[in-house]
């Protein structure tokens, strides 16, 4: 009995260190930074980062850095996952599209916000990882798809807002077609192994714009 109840404390005091730890990188490393959507905040408080993340790097998980989570993947920075969120603009009502599921991470921060979240990764073993842990956190609004997120998700489309994780050499057209009047595109672009450019595009009046 006293075992058990030693462990239970033990679980209490972790995620009390975990909570403790997400108010520290929001406040140092994404508020400090100019990330001022409420919406995005409040969503970076509550989503544990450490479940999302293999447990032999589970202590770095609210560390201002990428991590490794098999593949030859990484889970990105906490603060680009907040500053894609806010570019976006998220809204409750909203359907996002995400390229590159990884470990889940955005997904959930998403699925805080907005109304639905699809998403689409690669590499089978991620996804199909990702979306198990997604399902044990109580997230319904969020569903997987494994496969080439470049060409989209057409029968879910068109999507108020896209985010891609993973960077092409130019935005594929599929995305920009599937992206609905209105909406916003997060992608970095570029050469693997050389500089890329994080480009938000809009889609007005049924073309393209981006800066």
């Amino acid at each position: 009995m006293k075992t058990i109840w030693f462990m239970l404390l033990l679980i209490v005091f972790q995620e009390d260190q975990y909570k403790t730890q997400r108010e520290i990188m929001v406040e140092t490393q994404i508020a400090q930074r100019g990330i001022k959507d409420k919406s995005v905040l409040d969503a970076m408080r509550k989503v544990p980062r450490h479940l999302l993340v293999p447990e032999k790097v589970r202590k770095y998980a609210y560390d201002d850095m990428p991590l490794p989570i098999g593949e030859g993947q990484t889970i990105s920075q906490p603060y680009m996952v907040a500053l894609m969120t806010e570019l976006i603009k998220p809204q409750k009502n909203m359907k996002v599209l995400e390229i590159g599921t990884g470990s889940g991470y955005q997904a959930a921060v998403l699925a805080e916000i907005v109304e639905e979240v699809y998403t689409i990764e690669i590499f089978e073993g991620l996804g199909l990882r990702a979306e198990r842990d997604l399902k044990s956190l109580g997230y319904k609004n969020i569903q997987v798809r494994i496969g080439d997120g470049y060409k989209g998700w057409p029968e879910a489309a068109p999507f108020d807002a896209i985010i891609v994780t993973a960077a092409p050499e130019q935005i594929p057209q599929p995305l920009i077609d599937q992206l609905a009047e209105g909406g916003r595109m997060i992608i970095p672009v570029g050469e693997e192994g050389k500089i890329q450019q994080l480009i938000l595009g809009e889609k007005i009046k049924g073309k393209f714009k981006t800066r």
